[in-house]
């Protein structure tokens, strides 16, 4: 028991170190694309001093993403030995599938974005950023769809106690993937925006790189318009499939114990998980079988329909997929208070709102692994969803060691996020490089055709 709980929270503690990185990495791709395009279209240097800028950041943050993901491999494989025994046929060729298609495409072309400034054509420069946009983005979609599979597994056939792949396309396309990668994606984009705006925030407050911010933060804000409620209508989504495949999970995240017609939402309760209860628990009739079944009258299964020991730890999800939620709606509200500004023409002089984008830098990270916490918590206490439990999964290994690994791990990765931290801020406070117009000219390969010099 103490080893399958040190176990399942050393990679729970890993893969949410982890997955801080590939969050803004994935959009900063996208932002990187639309700057480096604006400057192949415009000429404008500020664009140039953008890309420059933000990819520093890019990279630095690459790397840390590359070195705590290294370490979830060893930690599979060393503290969950039967599940690797078991669906290694099935999910390792995914992870393959990452590696051959996603990580070289990355490493082949991430070198020619950062140091091929004036060795290269700006086109294929250009061309480099968008293969290694399209690598990160490929990472993504072969992790979401293992790790989708393991909640909605399909496509597979059980072979002298091993499970194999009867259709790869089931495998991959299994039914929750679609959803919740789009999800993912619209996180992580919806995270770059908020982090980006909150840079620029800075710049304007203590007016430094003047231009440069107010495109940023103007881009962001737009941007943030648009994702935020399309994220929350693909959130409604992932929740109707969760509840078609889930329905348990779906239970802990409303806190619903007992089934029923018309189940309330409860906005705000205490769950008892050994009463089986929610105390002070604040409900609005109907919704959370309208939201999940889209019906006022939906039938929905309660926690109390399985076996207490089928149930996840409900207080986790319930509150985890609150903050979740929570954060999105205040990321709502920032965008619609960025519109009304922007309509009073003083978006980019409102210190107080800058302030607050600053503050809000955090909440992106917070609520992606806040909605990785619900899914992840949710489908407990299975580890692949209804063929494997949790606490079979785990290898034979001495308590002792796991405790020991964990404390030590915790330190490195305690050291190497201070110095991450340390660079991120000297880059941000060093800010933007001020690029010479006449210098580019005398450049090969024609970077400067036509001078736009202005920033």
């Amino acid at each position: 028991m103490i080893v399958d709980i040190l176990s399942r929270a050393q990679f729970g503690f890993s893969i949410g170190f982890h997955i801080l990185f590939p969050t803004l990495n994935l959009g900063l791709a996208i932002f990187l694309i639309i700057m480096e395009g604006m400057w192949l279209k415009t000429h404008r240097l500020v664009y140039l001093e953008i890309c420059q800028f933000w990819t520093k950041i890019f990279a630095l943050t690459f790397g840390m993403g590359v070195v705590s993901g290294i370490v979830l491999a060893y930690q599979i494989g060393t503290n969950f030995g039967p599940f690797i025994v078991q669906f290694g046929d099935v999910l390792g060729a995914l992870f393959a599938y990452e590696t051959l298609t996603a990580f070289f495409l990355e490493a082949g072309f991430l070198g020619v974005m950062l140091f091929g400034w004036k060795k290269v054509p700006p086109k294929f420069h250009y061309l480099a950023t968008i293969l290694v946009a399209v690598g990160t983005t490929i990472s993504a979609f072969w992790i979401l769809s293992a790790n989708s599979w393991m909640q909605t597994p399909s496509g597979y056939e059980l072979i002298n106690n091993k499970y194999t792949v009867s259709s790869w396309a089931s495998v991959v396309f299994n039914p929750s993937f679609i959803p919740r990668f789009i999800h993912m994606l619209l996180a992580s984009y919806v995270t770059t925006c908020f982090v980006v705006a909150g840079v620029s925030s800075y710049f304007l407050i203590k007016k430094r790189h003047v231009k440069a911010a107010q495109i940023c933060l103007s881009l962001a804000m737009w941007a943030g318009l648009i994702l935020v409620p399309l994220q929350i209508g693909v959130g409604d989504v992932v929740g109707t499939t969760m509840y078609r495949y889930q329905p348990i999970k779906t239970a802990a995240i409303e806190g619903l114990w007992e089934t029923q017609k018309g189940a309330p939402l409860v906005l705000l309760a205490l769950p008892s998980q050994k009463t089986q209860t929610n105390k002070y628990a604040i409900t609005i009739p109907y919704v959370a079988s309208l939201l999940n079944t889209h019906h006022l009258d939906g039938k929905m299964l309660g926690l109390k329909s399985v076996s207490s020991e089928d149930q996840p730890r409900v207080a986790a999800v319930f509150f985890s997929f609150r903050i979740m939620v929570g954060i999105g709606l205040l990321m709502l509200l920032t965008v619609l208070i960025a519109g009304l500004l922007r309509y009073k023409k003083v978006l980019f002089t409102n210190h107080y709102f800058h302030k607050w984008c600053i503050a809000l830098v955090p909440l992106g990270f917070i609520a992606s692994i806040s909605g990785w916490l619900t899914a992840e918590i949710g489908r407990q206490p299975w580890v692949v969803y209804h063929l494997m439990r949790t606490n079979i999964a785990v290898s034979a290994v001495n308590a002792q060691d796991v405790f020991i690994s964990f404390g030590l791990l915790i330190l490195a990765y305690g050291i190497v996020f201070s110095f991450y931290m340390y660079y991120l801020f000297k880059l941000i406070r060093h800010g933007l490089v001020k690029l010479d117009a006449k210098e580019f000219n005398h450049m090969p390969f024609q970077y400067m055709p036509d001078t736009h010099g202005d920033t």
